[in-house]
């Protein structure tokens, strides 16, 4: 792939994944599509996806910045369901999905089936969290989907490098397996933890923020190759350097976090949209290699594979979910109510992704000279299954989400526990000024002390106006009218400041100065809603 291709690949998949914001399409299920689409148009070179470039460059800043946006205590007191969806199920779909696919597929060694069920068993969460947040699903639930692929790509990566030696003869026993996912997990972890503090304090240290947002960006690649150098999990180490860096964030001063939230928010929005794209791009790749496969038998395969998958998925989500329960008292005292309809969401929302098919990709033709049977069979059944799970249950999750009426976010109780939490601190900071003035030193004009009081008063009434009355006229709340009204004056100031630069009374330096001050008032104006 040359650097034209590149730049056309990122440039077309960010229009497509901007168009499907307009849409309701989630943008994976688009760009794939499209992706499809594209495959087959003349022009339209071959993007051959590389397991060398994806594992190490795509999936750990990926991995980074969804354990960055997750929440430690909320991962913690899930961590039940999330262990036994991201340890267990991968484990268990692993076998059960290898087993089927033997039984079904004629010829297909035992080993080679376990390969498969191991690359297709991690689910790709991207597009059922985008579902369960666009959606209001409740905070539990969209947690642990987040959990699970946090995890699972861990589970998976080692249970495939484990039956690919069985399947190439390497003399691997399971027992050896499991140690070396025992190995691989603990050692992921534990070069993590030994990781974590050192960066933060490095973190915490830089003065300037572009040196900060800099580390930022080598920090999963530096965690996912220092756990791999050791033969450790590289995704379980980006996993615990980024819930720890998350949990952490606050210790970091305002003008990183506000570069580092935009930065990733760009860099997770480029490689999302490229490897979903690059997914439907793999189709005359995977079709062309079937070899002595007709397309019409792979078919047939594809269908009960991809059944397989659906099936196995619902078979370990209800009982993990409804027979810890039954067994223990104390899961039922800690853990809130669970009804059919969640395991239900949370077994359809099993989605597979990018990262099986790099793991299929990285099959190799010929290792230590033994040759892996039927790779281009399982690199097309992953391919279908990855296709499949995405179209189907990417399309029918949100109408099956609106169908099941589950109790959605209380955004009332949300806002009610938002002005609240604003009022203590507002209350802290309004002692923290009295005792402040009291000294001489911190002497200040009374319009000046006003103006503080004024804004610490309206960042604490702010929110409580949000639970207010609405204008009849506006449909808005008396918050969103200051907002709006803020944002005419800075626009209105802004307009000046450009004609005086046009008119050489000041320069193109001193309009930026202007400008970015301007720039941080609307920013705390007129906050995102999301």
């Amino acid at each position: 792939m040359d650097a034209l291709q590149l730049v056309g690949l990122v440039a077309a998949s960010a229009a497509v994944a901007g168009f499907a914001r307009r849409t309701f399409v989630p943008a994976p299920l688009l760009l794939v599509a499209v992706g499809l689409a594209a495959s087959y148009l003349p022009g339209v070179p071959d993007y051959t996806l590389d397991p060398h470039i994806v594992l190490p460059l795509v999936l750990p800043p990926l991995l980074y910045t969804a354990a960055v946006d997750s929440s430690y205590l909320d991962l913690r007191a899930n961590i039940r369901p999330v262990a036994l969806l991201s340890v267990g199920y991968v484990l268990f779909a692993t076998v059960a999905v290898g087993w089927l696919a033997y039984v079904l597929v004629p010829d297909l060694p035992l080993t080679a089936a376990l390969v498969l069920g191991a690359v297709i068993a991690p689910p790709d969460a991207v597009a059922a969290t985008a579902i369960a947040r666009r959606l209001g699903l409740p905070n539990r639930i969209t947690t642990i989907l987040q959990g699970e692929s946090l995890v699972n790509d861990a589970t998976a990566i080692t249970a495939y490098k484990v039956a690919l030696a069985a399947a190439v003869g390497a003399g691997v026993s399971w027992a050896g397996g499991l140690w070396e996912f025992v190995l691989a997990a603990v050692g992921g972890i534990g070069v993590g933890l030994v990781l974590m503090v050192p960066i933060h304090w490095l973190r915490t240290h830089l003065t300037e923020a572009l040196l900060q947002n800099t580390l930022s960006l080598l920090i999963p690649f530096i965690a996912y190759a220092a756990a791999e150098e050791v033969g450790a999990s590289g995704v379980l180490a980006v996993v615990v350097v980024g819930l720890f860096l998350g949990h952490k964030a606050w210790k970091v001063d305002f003008a990183t976090r506000l570069q580092e939230e935009a930065v990733w928010k760009m860099v997770a929005f480029v490689l999302e949209s490229a490897v979903f794209a690059l997914i439907g791009l793999q189709l005359p790749y995977v079709v062309k290699g079937l070899g002595r496969y007709g397309m019409g038998e792979a078919a047939w395969y594809a269908v009960g594979v991809f059944v397989a998958v659906v099936v196995v998925r619902f078979v370990w989500v209800y009982p993990a979910t409804f027979l810890p329960r039954w067994m223990s008292p104390g899961i039922r005292e800690r853990e809130p109510e669970v009804d059919w309809r969640a395991p239900l969401v949370v077994g359809w929302a099993g989605m597979r992704g990018v990262v099986s098919l790099a793991i299929a990709f990285s099959i190799p033709v010929v290792t230590d000279g033994e040759e892996f049977p039927a790779r281009n069979l399982v690199l097309f059944l992953t391919f279908t299954t990855v296709i499949g799970t995405l179209v189907v249950q990417g399309l029918t999750l949100p109408p099956l989400i609106r169908f099941l009426k589950l109790p959605g976010r209380d955004r009332y109780a949300e806002t009610l526990a938002e002005a609240q939490a604003q009022s203590e601190a507002s209350r802290a900071a309004e002692e923290r000024l009295d005792a402040l003035l009291a000294d001489e030193r911190n002497a200040l004009p009374k319009p000046l002390a006003d103006r503080l009081r004024t804004v610490m008063e309206r960042r604490r009434n702010s929110v409580w106006e949000r639970l207010g009355a609405v204008n009849e006229i506006t449909g808005e709340t008396v918050d969103d009218t200051y907002r709006r009204l803020s944002r005419e004056m800075i626009d209105a100031e802004r307009e000046v400041f450009v004609q005086l630069r046009d008119a050489r009374r000041i320069d193109d330096e001193m309009m930026r100065t202007l400008l970015r001050r301007l720039d941080l008032e609307e920013a705390a104006a007129y906050r995102e809603a999301d």
